[in-house]
Order: structure tokens, then C-alpha cells, then sequence
């Protein structure tokens, strides 16, 4: 995470709900930045404020009674207006509500790992059939208008030659049923893989890892388009590069 995304997690992680990877991640940040250190602290005293230093006060017993005699009748009334049909609508309602939820939850973890599979395939094939690119050029101003008329979309096109992960050209492919732009980068021979098509939600995610038969993956939206990034170049350096095509 960047130095953003740690301070907007610094009230959650004051109130114990984050998970250990996150907590851990954001105590090393702690130990390095001064500034999100001494914000830590103001939510740390100040919810020891809220919690410790707050005048308590026991209401008069007249309210007290009116309480007590108020939660008796709306108990009464309850009873009165019980039925069982009410309950198994109620049961009924949240079985289906369950059950829907789990149907979204289930697709969606099986479309996700059949995209990662395809990825792997494609990635695999283009270099197996020594057709990595349509438009070979480190050129950015030649690669993305080649692009022009092929996909009904313009995608992001960079070279980052200038930090060691040149462009080498581009591709049309095949992807989740739609064509799809891939973009092709090197590093010291190692190909890297970017596929681009239109997202499907409106939210941004922030890139994140998965592993597959030996390749390392990234996956990622911004900006209404969805990313990934595959090679079988190591972890750390592919993060390099990932950081470069996701700012």
C-alpha cells in the first residue's frame, strides 16, 4: 500500500479491524513515517477521550419507570400480533437472500478463475507461437493509433524503457468472450503481458497479486478499465513494473 492508502486504514487499524497482513504492513509504514505516526496517536487519544473522560450521568428514576412500563406495552403488542406465517416469511426471506448471495459469490469466483486461466493460455500461446505482437515498435505514438478501428475503446499506451521495462509492440486477443488489447514488455528477455479491456464495475481496485502454473499475475481497474499483467519475471521486479502502469 502507498502512503494514501495506509492513512485512510489508520482508524480501522486504532480499532483492531483489520486483518494481519494489513496491520503488519502498516506498523512497518509506522516505524518509517513520523506523520502517520503522530495521526495514529491523535486517534488513539482521542478515542481514549471519548471513551474514559466523558461525564456520565443516571437518569431521573420518573424516566426510568416511563422506560420500563413503554418496553412492556411494545412487548404486549408483539405478542398480540405474533404469527407463525410472519416467521416463516421472515425465515423464507433470508434463505433467499442467502442463497443469492452465495449463487453471486460462487459465479463470481468461477469467472475470475476462468479469466486467470485464459490469461495463462494466452500468455503462454503467444509465446509458444512466437506472435507477440501485430505492431512491433518501443514507439507509444505508433503502437496505441494502431489500435484505431480494431477495439471500441482507446487504450493507455506508455514505454518505460527510461526505467528498464521497454515496450515492445502490441496484439489484439481474446479474452472473457471480447477482444482485448495486449500490450507487450520487456525485462532483460523476459516478455510481460498486458491485457486491457473495458471493466465491468465502475470502482477502482488496487493491483493485486495471484500465482498460476509457475507465472506471476496482476490484476487490477482504473479508470473504467480492467488490467492484467502476466510473466514468469520475478515477484519484486514485476511489482516495479506494476507500480509504473498502475499510477
Amino acid at each position: 500500500m502507498n502512503h494514501h492508502e495506509i492513512r485512510e486504514l489508520l482508524h480501522a487499524y486504532a480499532d483492531d479491524e483489520l486483518d494481519l497482513v494489513n496491520v503488519r504492513e502498516i506498523e512497518q509504514h509506522l516505524r518509517a513515517c513520523d506523520e502517520c505516526r503522530r495521526i495514529e496517536e491523535q486517534i488513539r487519544a482521542l478515542r481514549h477521550a471519548l471513551n474514559n473522560d466523558a461525564p456520565a450521568y443516571r437518569a431521573p428514576a420518573r424516566l426510568r419507570r416511563n422506560i420500563r412500563a413503554a418496553l412492556r406495552r411494545e412487548a404486549k403488542a408483539t405478542e398480540r400480533n405474533f404469527s407463525p406465517w410472519f416467521v416463516f416469511a421472515t425465515g423464507a426471506a433470508f434463505a433467499l437472500i442467502l442463497f443469492a448471495f452465495v449463487f453471486f459469490q460462487t459465479n463470481r469466483a468461477s469467472r475470475g478463475n476462468a479469466i486467470v486461466d485464459q490469461v495463462v493460455d494466452n500468455h503462454v500461446r503467444s509465446l509458444l507461437a512466437t506472435h507477440l505482437v501485430d505492431v512491433a515498435s518501443s514507439d507509444q505514438h505508433t503502437v496505441k493509433p494502431w489500435f484505431d478501428g480494431k477495439v471500441d475503446f482507446a487504450p493507455d499506451v506508455h514505454d518505460f524503457a527510461m526505467s528498464g521495462f521497454p515496450l515492445f509492440g502490441g496484439r489484439l486477443d481474446y479474452l472473457d468472450g471480447k477482444t482485448v488489447v495486449a500490450l507487450v514488455y520487456q525485462r532483460n528477455k523476459h516478455p510481460i503481458n498486458v491485457f486491457i479491456m473495458p471493466a465491468t464495475g465502475s470502482s477502482d481496485s488496487s493491483p493485486a497479486l495471484s500465482n498460476r502454473r509457475g507465472y506471476n499475475l496482476f490484476h487490477w481497474t482504473r479508470r473504467g478499465m480492467e488490467y492484467w499483467a502476466i510473466s514468469n519475471l520475478n515477484e519484486a521486479e514485476l511489482r516495479q513494473f506494476i507500480a509504473l502502469l498502475a499510477r
